[in-house]
C-alpha cells in the first residue's frame, strides 16, 4: 500500500479528515514533543528486554527495520550495538533528527507505517515499539501483512503494544494530542496468529511514566516467528 491508496480513507471518530491528513496530525503532535519523550519514559526495561531477547536469535549483521523508531533509544542504538544494520522509519521529521543525532550509525527514512515495501526490502527481523498502536483497526492488520512478507525465512517480529480497549481514539499526550488504537491481550495473540505469525515469547508489565501529562499503562511485548524456516545460505 502506498500514501496515496491511504489518501482519501476515513478512520472511526475522525469525521471528514484523509488518511494523510491524519498522519499529518500524528506527525505534527510528535514534533512538538521532540526531546521530551524519552524525558517522560525514562525507564524502558520491557523494551530494552525485548531486544535482548531478539538479537541472539538474529544472524551476524542482520538487517533490521526499527517501524516507527521514534527518537531511536533504546530500540535503534541496541539494535545497532548488537551488530545489527538498522533502518529505522518514522513519519516525524523532528523525532528522525533526535535519532540521528542519537544513533548516526544507522539509516532513517522519513516513511509511514503503511508505505512498507515486501517487494524492495526485506529484513531478517522486524521491531515495531509502541508504534502499531497509532494506527487505526483496519490499518494494523494490513501492516502486520507487511511485515510478515518482508521478513526473510525465520524473521523475527518483535512487537510493544500498550494493552486498551480502543480503535483510533484521541488522547492527551505530553501536551498534544494522538490517535491511538490498542486491543486486550487475546485479541492482539489472536489477530499475529491470523497474520500468520507464532508467538514465541510473550511479556506483560505495567508502566507508570515520568510525567503527569502521559497515563500509566499496561505494556505487552511479543516476540514472533514468521512460520518458515531460515535458511542455510
Amino acid at each position: 500500500m502506498t500514501e496515496n491508496d491511504a489518501a482519501g480513507v476515513e478512520t472511526p471518530d475522525s469525521g471528514a479528515m484523509s488518511w494523510e491528513e491524519r498522519e499529518s496530525a500524528q506527525a505534527a503532535a510528535y514534533d512538538a514533543i521532540g526531546d521530551r519523550y524519552d524525558e517522560a519514559f525514562p525507564h524502558k526495561d520491557g523494551q530494552i528486554g525485548m531486544v535482548e531477547r531478539l538479537l541472539p536469535d538474529l544472524p551476524p549483521g542482520a538487517r533490521v527495520l526499527d517501524l516507527g523508531c521514534g527518537t531511536g533509544t533504546p530500540t535503534t542504538r541496541q539494535l545497532v550495538d548488537g551488530g545489527c544494520r538498522v533502518t529505522g522509519t518514522d513519519i516525524s521529521p523532528r523525532m528522525l533528527e533526535v535519532a540521528k543525532r542519537n544513533v548516526p550509525e544507522a539509516r532513517f527514512l522519513l516513511r509511514d507505517m503503511v508505505d512498507l515495501d515486501p517487494e524492495r526490502e526485506t529484513y531478517d527481523a522486524v521491531v515495531s515499539c509502541f508504534s502499531l498502536l497509532h494506527l487505526t483497526r483496519d490499518r494494523i492488520p494490513v501492516v502486520l501483512d507487511l511485515v510478515r512478507r518482508a521478513l526473510v525465512p525465520g524473521g523475527r517480529f518483535g512487537l510493544a503494544m500498550v494493552e486498551a480497549d480502543v480503535d483510533d481514539a484521541p488522547i492527551p499526550f505530553l501536551g498534544q494530542t494522538l490517535r491511538v488504537t490498542g486491543y486486550f491481550r487475546d485479541e492482539l495473540r489472536g489477530m499475529l496468529h491470523s497474520a500468520g505469525f507464532t508467538v514465541e515469547h510473550e511479556r506483560t508489565l505495567s508502566y507508570a511514566p515520568a510525567s503527569t501529562q502521559a497515563r500509566p499503562e499496561i505494556q505487552i511485548f511479543m516476540i514472533c516467528g514468521n512460520g518458515e524456516e531460515r535458511g542455510t545460505a
